[in-house]
């Protein structure tokens, strides 16, 4: 239990990182694409705090080198790919349904909530494995 509320505090940190990065990337373009630009932002705002959490408190894996370092935040990144799709998807459908930016961050929040509970099932099973260990 102790695991899964950390798991979920982790994500709502990493949700309000990315949506007030979105939000501070609106008020400082809102040019053509800053809907787009805002989301690129969140999310990479969002990823690199989430993998940090994740690595350092949810599984406390420790990378051998650099090189390690390197190739697990690739995989930690390709895995959340698919969760990412879904978080656009979910945020771009509300933005295009209603027009509001308050429903568009409401999109985000459900996205991001679906992906994250999926992305803590491939963590567990492809990234954060002993290099000893196969993948699967």
């Amino acid at each position: 239990m102790k695991l899964a509320t950390s798991y979920a505090l982790f994500a709502l940190i990493a949700i309000a990182a990315n949506i007030l990065a979105q939000d501070i990337s609106l008020r400082l373009y809102q040019g053509l694409g800053s809907v787009m630009l805002s989301i690129l932002v969140g999310t990479a705002i969002g990823l690199a705090l989430k993998y940090w959490l994740d690595k350092r408190f949810i599984f406390a894996f420790a990378t051998q080198s650099l090189k390690h370092e390197g190739s697990t935040f690739m995989l930690y990144s390709l895995m959340g790919v698919l969760t990412t799709l879904i978080f656009w998807g979910t945020e771009l459908a509300f933005e295009w349904i209603f027009q509001d930016q308050l429903m568009r961050y409401l999109g985000g929040v459900i996205g991001l909530t679906l992906g994250y509970l999926i992305k803590y099932q491939l963590d567990k099973r492809f990234v954060f494995v002993p290099l000893d260990q196969p993948r699967i």
